[in-house]
């Protein structure tokens, strides 16, 4: 038979705790994130700095929605910290009937693809930008287990979602620690840093080798900023692509996207993306590996220390259109560790693997909307 499929205004009632701000008071603000990620305490304001004339005050346990961005999942429930706060008219609260509906049970399903569908079927068509009317947001629907059950599944979802959290921060921290270690190896100790060399030296620019035919599809690569390495990205047919040659990468070779360089969009190519290609953007270097290693290319340029010096190198009439010339990177210093510390080196990325930021989504990322959508995705009956 399944659960069955409610109302939530069969389930929970609007409230208004409704307040005229007064000046010389403080209100803590409320705001809501998108897509499930809960709320979150904004500025505070003194009375006489708003322009709302009344603020709404929130509980623990309240619904909150964001009128304008509901269709964007910026639903939440009120946390015990934010317990006391104040939200503007754009965001109406409800209280749920805690005989039937536990606060818990609603916090999991507003992270759901399922209620973000409904916000914004319901947000279609209203005045002013396609807010939802706080009345609209009482029509949607949910599954609604015996509380018992609800109490169950709540429990099993806060303690894979703590346990998530820890794997998380242990994946963080061992990070932090690699890459403290890479730093101290590729640079060597204070005292004794290694010699430094113009990267022109141990890496030779690649011309663009491929012309472009109109009916042949190209495999595409990219850059992640923030020091996330190269991927695969799409693919294009020869028709779609504005330029009249490529660069076809190999493996070990080291790229960059002239305009995002500056915060971290540098890297060596990985095996998997060997053969792709990228436009004349991508500046593609082979590097010497007799003299110098792409592992320690590639965990130099990752390191987040590194980035300032190219944001003073790149040129641009705004920090967000700052372009990395090839000459001014052949120029670039960087450290050349001896042949023993180079393998070490190696040898540490490689165990480093397991923890990497690749943007391949892993059982971390994919457990929890995975078991979401076994709990809320179609298991009730209509009613």
């Amino acid at each position: 038979m399944g659960w069955p499929v409610v109302a939530l205004g069969e389930v929970a009632k609007r409230v208004q705790r409704s307040e005229i701000p007064q000046p010389g008071t403080p209100y803590r603000q409320i705001g809501v994130r998108l897509w499930g990620q809960g709320a979150y305490q904004r500025e505070t304001v003194d009375g006489s700095e708003t322009r709302y004339p009344v603020f709404y005050r929130v509980q623990k346990d309240d619904i909150i929605v964001n009128k304008i961005w509901a269709r964007n999942g910026s639903v939440a429930v009120v946390t015990a910290d934010l317990g006391g706060s104040f939200g503007s008219s754009e965001f109406p609260t409800y209280e749920a009937d805690r005989a039937v509906l536990l606060p818990g049970w609603f916090a999991w399903f507003t992270r759901t693809p399922e209620l973000w569908a409904q916000c914004d079927s319901l947000s279609r068509g209203t005045s002013g930008k396609n807010r939802l009317r706080p009345e609209r947001f009482l029509d949607v629907r949910l599954l609604l287990p015996p509380l018992d059950e609800q109490q169950q599944i709540v429990a099993k979802l806060d303690k894979v979602a703590g346990l998530v959290g820890e794997a998380r921060a242990t994946k963080a921290s061992i990070r932090r620690e690699v890459q403290a270690l890479l730093r101290a190896l590729v640079h060597g100790a204070p005292e004794q840093p290694h010699p430094t060399i113009p990267f022109g030296e141990v890496a030779l620019q690649r011309p663009v080798d491929t012309e472009v035919e109109p009916h042949t599809e190209y495999q595409f690569a990219g850059a992640y900023s923030f020091g996330r390495g190269v991927f695969r990205s799409g693919v294009k047919a020869g028709s779609e692509i504005s330029y009249k040659k490529l660069i076809r990468l190999e493996r070990d070779d080291f790229t960059y996207p002239k305009l995002m360089a500056w915060e971290g969009a540098l890297g060596v190519v990985p095996e998997e993306c060997a053969g792709c290609y990228v436009s004349p953007e991508f500046p593609v270097f082979q590097i010497n590996q007799e003299i110098l290693h792409p592992t320690v290319v590639d965990a130099y340029f990752k390191d987040p220390l590194v980035w300032p010096s190219l944001v003073g190198t790149s040129k641009g009439t705004n920090a967000r259109r700052r372009r990395l010339h090839p000459n001014t990177i052949r120029a670039h210093r960087i450290p050349l560790p001896p042949k023993g510390v180079q393998q070490t080196i190696r040898d540490v990325v490689e165990r480093l693997n397991p923890y990497s930021d690749r943007k391949k989504p892993g059982e971390l990322d994919t457990l929890l909307p995975a078991m979401l959508h076994g709990v809320f995705g179609g298991r009730g009956t209509k009613t």
